[in-house]
């Protein structure tokens, strides 16, 4: 009797597996966020519900404010001063976008000075449940041979110091390497990524393929100075990404790094391309839910990909291929070029070249089973709108490398 049934029986625990493979993966969703903001609390120019309001009314799902050394938990008060980031004026505004009693001003001991919301406050007032989340951070301001060098921690349990070190690399190690102690010692979280490394051509392709302890790093920094695209002396992100990588991968025994997109924003009265304003770079996440555990673990797989305006269906790093699904928009046109290092005779080939370059959508890469690594790059007809002055360029977006199986 079970033999002449088992046929029906099997297929029907096939079709439950398969509706629970797909159930799961449209439980999946991309998460828009960014994870590198600052306010009054260090060196922006505005309060952090200033910041916050302005991400959360812009469709972002989460957002890292990321103060320079500092954690904002305990109580601060800001001067107001007619010469300074905070004037009355700022104030009165504060109080028409948020109320009067938001607003704490205090002249009991002269001059005037505001409170700052902490993050508590700011959770309290702009979090929502599957639709927006602030997760902690705070930007590492170190230096190392007369270069600035800044890595952003997320989810913290404790602010760490700055750690020091003889050299660049060490500096950068020692960085991570106290983020990473604090995670295995609370059992908390955490989270790392190299902030701009051409900020003042700190970080060199191979200072930043030595970093251990991290696959992350900003392959786009929306803030001035940043020099994404490199100039006449020194490589862009692009070029150092791949440089990187093939050092890491062929010489270090190092697993990719992966690219973040971030605004680094400072500016929120001035939009102008001068200034270091929102909504120029950000991330889109792939994860279960919108909770700080699962949108970190994303990120530290690579489950996500950086913009600064082309967004995407899918990206799906096969076995065999890598496929890319654009979410095109009417009357524009992309180019996905799929971006490598061959090997060659037991060494690298060229490094970072054009594997392959497609107008198709999907588009989709073959590997042919020399590659060290493979990423993509879409480039959008459509010239970016906010771009940085003197960094004129197509929206893109980036994905992150794949590691062919070799034949």
């Amino acid at each position: 009797m079970l033999r002449r049934f088992l046929p029906g029986i099997l297929f029907i625990v096939l079709l439950f597996a398969l509706v629970a493979s797909c159930t799961g993966d449209r439980r999946m969703q991309w998460y828009r966020g960014n994870m590198h903001t600052h306010s009054l609390w260090s060196d922006g120019d505005a309060a952090p519900e200033v910041a916050v309001d302005w991400y959360r009314s812009h469709g972002y799902h989460f957002l890292s404010l990321t103060e320079h050394d500092r954690l904002s938990r305990a109580e601060r008060w800001f001067p107001i001063e007619e010469d300074s980031r905070l004037t009355a004026g700022r104030v009165e505004q504060l109080r028409e976008r948020f109320g009067t009693d938001w607003v704490e001003v205090d002249e009991s001991h002269g001059d005037p000075r505001m409170r700052l919301k902490t993050l508590a406050e700011l959770r309290d007032r702009f979090e929502e449940a599957g639709q927006f989340r602030l997760i902690e951070g705070f930007e590492i301001s170190d230096r190392a041979e007369g270069r600035p060098i800044h890595l952003n921690v997320l989810n913290p349990v404790k602010l760490i110091p700055t750690q020091g070190g003889e050299t660049i690399v060490e500096t950068l190690n020692n960085s991570v390497a106290a983020v990473n102690d604090q995670a295995q010692d609370t059992g908390a979280n955490l989270l790392v990524f190299v902030c701009h490394p051409n900020y003042r051509w700190a970080i060199s392709p191979e200072q930043l393929a030595a970093v251990e302890g991290t696959p992350l790093f900003e392959i786009y920094n929306g803030s001035t100075s940043c020099n994404n695209y490199g100039d006449e002396e020194h490589p862009g992100m692009d070029e150092a990404w791949d440089r990187a990588n093939t050092r890491r991968l062929f010489q270090l025994d190092l697993p990719p790094l992966y690219g973040i997109a971030n605004d680094d924003a400072h500016d929120y009265f001035d939009f102008t391309p001068q200034h270091s304003h929102p909504g120029r770079g950000w991330i889109m996440v792939r994860a279960a839910a919108l909770e700080t555990d699962a949108i970190l673990d994303a990120i530290r797989e690579g489950a996500f990909y950086a913009t600064t305006g082309v967004e995407l269906l899918d990206v799906e790093r096969g076995r065999r291929s890598y496929t890319i699904h654009i979410a095109a928009e009417e009357g524009l046109t992309y180019t996905t070029q799929f971006v490598g290092t061959r090997l060659v005779e037991g060494a690298t080939g060229e490094v970072g070249v054009v594997l392959y370059q497609t107008t198709e959508n999907p588009a989709v890469y073959h590997y042919a089973g020399d590659e060290l690594y493979v990423r993509a790059r879409v480039a959008s007809s459509r010239w970016h709108a906010n771009a940085i002055a003197g960094e004129e360029a197509p929206e893109y977006a980036w994905t992150q490398p794949a590691v062919p199986r070799r034949r």
